[in-house]
């Protein structure tokens, strides 16, 4: 049976019990402040979230939220359990960050914004994760379904969502989660509801080398890779469903007057579609095969021929929900009910892996504003109205999927 979500979203939003929470998200704006400055300046890169991710924990554990722990993976669970008679409704916000160990953190303030490195993507994330679960706590707040509250590891590059594979692959949880939402950038008007699928891969192409004057016309591993680059610049893919490549990170080589025996490239293949991400890398093998027979053919293998080893270093599956689902309806009435104006996006977050599974899953932005991510000068805007807001419609849209008792 479909739900009215229009009806669904107003019958949350005239009760008494919305309005009691929404309260406690603007007495506490300042305290979520401080947690994201707080969060923020602990260094969180992919792979070494546990100093932050124990952080979280702690504030977690006086919020109202029972069950907290940290799974195998890295990933703190919370559950808020409801009344019984409802399924598992997740909302998650990631731990990692793309800022390697050593960048400098301290948040700085002009007026209300908040510079710092991944504060945005996704730090306040975290912080209104603790904001809904204080709210629901102080507001006596008891929904029909258990409410699961995730701190993930993994969601960024090198991570490839390792976090979220674990938690709907592995964990305690898995089979469980009938719908999910992850909190990633301030924006509330736009709703992902398509995840873009990625293939990554390392190729190192290798060769026998030599000296660039005494062993010239072997053959070289630099060529086979400049063609291997040039001919995938040359692939014609669809801009719908959107699919892109591109030639990322190189490196190799021994000196200037060296023909090298090892150069390498890492390769990002994207789409919104699992069939043509799956025709788009294999293409992109077949030009990687073509490059080193072309180079070997051309100059001598007396020393050795021209290989190729291809490594998947990241692969995230393609995935969609429904438009018409209950919670891609829900959540669009209870972000424009709020004032916002949303429009449905594809891309690549934690919602991708449930996704790819069949379980409804949406990415919803946290409130306020914000630019610049994935740069040092990433920033917030944390003026109250439209960031309380923003956190009134994502605590909107969790209340009308878990309900009200």
């Amino acid at each position: 049976m479909t739900v009215d979500a229009v009806a669904a979203v107003h019958d949350i939003m005239t009760s008494e019990a919305y309005h009691r929470a929404r309260a406690v998200l603007a007495a506490e704006h300042g305290r979520t402040v401080l947690d994201i400055v707080n969060l923020t300046e602990i260094p969180a890169p992919s792979f070494q979230e546990d100093v932050r991710g124990a952080a979280w924990m702690e504030m977690a554990r006086g919020d109202g939220l029972t069950d907290i722990q940290r799974d195998t993976e890295g990933n703190i669970t919370a559950l808020r359990r409801g009344a019984g008679n409802g399924p598992l409704v997740c909302i998650a916000a990631h731990l990692d960050t793309v800022f390697p160990p050593g960048t400098e953190l301290k948040v700085r303030q002009e007026g209300n914004r908040l510079f710092a490195p991944g504060i945005g993507d996704d730090t306040r994330g975290l912080a209104v994760l603790l904001a809904l679960a204080r709210a629901l706590d102080a507001a006596a707040i008891v929904t029909r379904a258990d409410i699961l509250f995730v701190a993930d590891v993994g969601e960024e590059g090198p991570g490839d969502l390792r976090g979220m594979r674990h938690l709907f692959l592995k964990g305690p949880y898995k089979d469980r989660i009938s719908a999910f939402i992850t909190l990633d950038s301030p924006d509330m008007e736009r709703i992902a509801t398509t995840g873009i699928g990625a293939k990554r891969y390392r190729v190192t192409f290798r060769g026998p080398g030599g000296h660039s004057f005494g062993a010239f016309g072997i053959v070289n591993p630099l060529f086979a890779m400049a063609r291997a680059i040039d001919e995938l610049g040359r692939v014609q893919v669809p801009e719908s469903p959107r699919t892109t490549f591109s030639a990322s990170v190189t490196g190799g080589g021994t000196s200037i007057n060296s023909i090298p025996n090892e150069v390498w490239t890492d390769f990002d293949l994207r789409s919104e579609s699992p069939e043509e991400l799956a025709t788009l890398e294999a293409r992109f093998l077949a030009i990687v095969d073509a490059a080193v027979a072309a180079e070997n053919h051309a100059r001598s293998i007396a020393a050795g021929p021209i290989t190729a080893e291809t490594t998947l270093t990241g692969d995230r599956p393609a995935g969609r929900t429904d438009p018409d689902s209950d919670l891609v309806r829900i959540a669009h009435a209870a972000i424009a009910a709020h004032g916002f104006t949303p429009s449905f996006e594809a891309s690549s977050t934690d919602a991708n892996i449930p996704m790819s599974l069949g379980i409804p899953a949406i990415k919803i932005g946290t409130g306020g504003t914000g630019g610049r991510a994935h740069s040092l000068e990433e920033w917030i805007d944390v003026t109250p109205d439209p960031s309380i807001r923003g956190m009134a419609a994502g605590l909107t849209t969790l209340l009308a999927l878990a309900g009200l008792v």
